[in-house]
Order: C-alpha cells, then structure tokens, then sequence
C-alpha cells in the first residue's frame, strides 16, 4: 500500500496512507504522552487532558468541534494509553480539510479555563466512580496489578485517575502540560482514505505547518528490573460476586526482541483464546476450578501498544469454595507441559492462522487501520509494524511458544488476589 511520510518544519510527522476504496477518510493525531509521563503528584493528568483537549479552542469555541464533524456525517473520539493519548475521526471524504482544520486547531492552542478544568475533573471523577469504582472489578487488573509488578511511579500508580490528584489540578498544571508534551514534534499525524497524496500533503501543511515549534520532551527510560520472587497482594471488591485473581509477568521488550514478544502474545491466545484453549479446556471444562480465564500480551489488553516495560496477565475468576493457590498451581503445571513439550504444531497454525485472519478483518476497518498505523509509528516507530504482523505472528514456532511459556516463572511475577465483600 503506498504510504508517504512527511516532517514540517515545526517538526510534526505526517503519515499519508490513501485507500480509494469508499469515499471517506480518517485522521487521527497521536501525542507522546501517557499515563506513565504525568508528573508524581498528578495521577491521571494525561487523561484529563485528554478532556481538555474536547473543550474549545482559541478560534472555536465549546462543543463547535463536535458539531462540525458530526454535521459533516462523521464520527470522532480520544483515549489515552500507556505511552500515548490519540485523538481521531472519520468523515466523509469531501470533509477532509474541515477535518484537519479541526485537528490543527487544537492542537495550535486549546481553551483551557476555570471553568473547563472544573467542568472536566467532575466528568472524569464520574467517568471513573462508573467504570472502576462502582462497578464489579472495576480497574481488575490494569489499575490493580501494576503496583504489584512494579516498584516505580511511572510503572505502578494509577493513571485512570485519582480524586485527590485530580482536585488538586490547576490552570497552570494544564498550561505546563500542553507546552511540555503537545508540541508539534511530539506527535504523529496519519490520515488514511480517499485523497490525492499531494493534495493531502498542501493540505497538512496550510493547516498544521504555522503551528510553532517548541521544544520536543526527552522521553526518559520507564524500565526497571524484573520483580525477583513471587509478589502477593490482596484486594476486597465490594461489588464482584466471585474471587478472582491476577498472575502479571514481565513481557520482553518489543523494541529489542519482537520475536519473543509475539511468542508470548501467541501464548496468551493457545492458552484462552476460544473453546479449546489450553487454559479454557483445564480450568474451567477439566477440573473446574474457574468461571472465567484469560491471558493477553499488553497490560491493557491489546500486544504492542506500549514501550517496555509491558505485562502479560492470566486472570480468572473462581467460585468461592476453590482456593485460589489451586487456580494458581493449575496454571502454573500448564504452562509446564508447554514450556517442556512445546504446542502441537497443527494445535499452533490453527491459533496463528485465526489471529492472522481476525488482524485482516480489523484492520478492513478504516478506524482501525488508521489508529493502528498510528500508534506504530508513534510507538516503534514504525507503521509498517501494523501491516507485518500478521506474518510475525503465522511465523511463530512452537519452539518460541516453549520458550516464552518458560519465561512465566512463579519466581519473577506479581499475584493479585480480589475477595468479594464489603471493604473495611
């Protein structure tokens, strides 16, 4: 697929990915600048911001960038990750330059107020009361189990938000932050659909290129070492119904060894990604012992949306009267047999080839494909991570399945224990 890169002078990376297929395009920017970069003290700032970002502009004023996009028939959003917070939408192809118009705009110079930093801790201490506080294992285990597994801020605080931190948050906290991280040169700009590469290209520039330069954040090392034994904390749950329990390991570092990385993300799906998953077959059709497993690559879910360090998880949830060591001791004996015996090889293509097949489908998707070239870039930089993974992972072997099953050592990993009941 032809792609064209671009750098302004303010130093803004522009990726251009054009696809004539259907009439619409998509535009997204993406900010390096995550949970792990808000400053000690103000936890849950990057997402905040992220509100901020929706509230108005210099030249627009609140709530005129929702109604020229959903006037022109399109769709938009924002989230914040790890290492990133995007912000994108979707419109009709004839929409393109409203649409980077829109995304310039903010970018150059948000309204940032009183009121709208008031307005937007209350959304955000609501956002969260819904989908952490108030709801069964709410936060279980991205919010959880990072201080288990980590010892440092960046690693192991809360980057949903804390009500404290966040009531503290001032003008001048926000001021601070846009200068420090929305600089043009630290963000990625990709636009994928139905354009002329050069026209897009005139447009980018009258739109995006005035913005000024300012100097772009040193993006420090979030590293540390492995945890050495086997780390156990308990939480209570008022809300869930069932225990449940988190096991959290170091992943290899994608930037130096995105083999043994994909081997892992391979892991996960052999042992609970459908019917017949290793896990699936054991825990829960075998012996019992669970209600619920799973196990991914990335701390949130999704493989390689983040820089090292990152977090492979097993959860699973278990009635009452299993004791949670014997889940643990279970999963433990599995990843046993697979680090010794390696997965069958027919066992292996069915699990790589369904992955492949449903990475094609997703990124069919024009959202898809957009935020995914996106964030490659950002990330590893290198978007065409997005299109190659679907041949990194077909060529998995079992050897490297074996190989990273064995890297789960009870030794180097995190266990979080979650009791239902009221919290005392």
């Amino acid at each position: 697929m032809q792609r064209t890169r671009l750098t302004l002078d303010n130093g803004l990376r522009v990726l251009l990915a054009p696809d004539r297929t259907n009439p619409v395009v998509g535009i997204a920017v993406h900010v390096d600048v995550g949970f792990r970069s808000e400053p000690e003290g103000r936890t849950g700032f990057a997402h905040l911001f992220e509100h901020l970002m929706f509230q108005g502009s210099e030249s627009l004023e609140k709530l005129s960038h929702f109604r020229h996009v959903q006037g022109s028939g399109g769709v938009f959003n924002g989230s914040t990750h790890q290492d990133y917070t995007d912000y994108f939408e979707i419109l009709p192809a004839a929409a393109l330059e409203r649409g980077l118009f829109l995304e310039a705009d903010r970018l150059r110079a948000p309204k940032l107020t009183e009121d709208n930093l008031r307005n937007q801790i209350d959304v955000v201490k609501e956002e969260i009361r819904l989908n952490v506080l108030n709801r069964p294992y709410g936060g279980f285990p991205w919010i959880l189990l990072p201080p288990v597994l980590y010892s440092t801020y960046p690693n192991a605080h809360n980057g949903y938000g804390d009500f404290t931190d966040l009531e503290q948050s001032s003008l001048d906290d926000a001021a601070a932050f846009f200068d420090a991280y929305y600089a043009p040169g630290n963000a990625v700009l990709t636009v994928v659909g139905d354009f002329d590469p050069d026209d897009a290209a005139a447009l980018v520039q009258r739109h995006f290129g005035d913005i000024p330069a300012r100097p772009v954040p040193t993006r420090p090392s979030f590293g540390e070492p492995r945890p050495q034994g086997e780390h156990v904390e308990s939480v209570v749950d008022p809300h869930a119904p069932l225990p449940a329990l988190a096991l959290g390991y170091r992943l290899p570092d994608p930037g130096t060894d995105l083999a043994g990385y994909l081997a892992h993300a391979v892991l996960g799906s052999l042992l609970t990604d459908g019917e017949a998953a290793r896990l699936t077959q054991r825990l829960v059709y075998g012996d019992g012992l669970v209600t619920d497993v799973s196990a991914s690559a990335g701390l949130m879910g999704a493989p390689l949306d983040a820089r090292d360090p990152d977090t492979f998880t097993i959860t699973a949830v278990h009635p009452d009267s299993v004791d949670h060591r014997r889940v643990v001791d279970a999963v433990d004996g599995e990843l046993d047999v697979l680090a010794k015996e390696g997965p069958d090889p027919e066992e292996l293509r069915r699990v790589t080839a369904r992955w492949a097949g449903a990475l094609y489908r997703e990124h069919d998707r024009l959202m898809n494909r957009m935020l995914a070239l996106g964030s490659a870039e950002l990330v590893h930089g290198r978007a065409e991570l997005s299109d190659e993974l679907p041949g990194a992972i077909a060529a998995v072997t079992p050897e490297a399945v074996a190989g990273a099953a064995a890297a789960l050592r009870p030794d180097s990993r995190a266990l979080l224990v979650l009791t239902p009941g009221a919290s005392s």
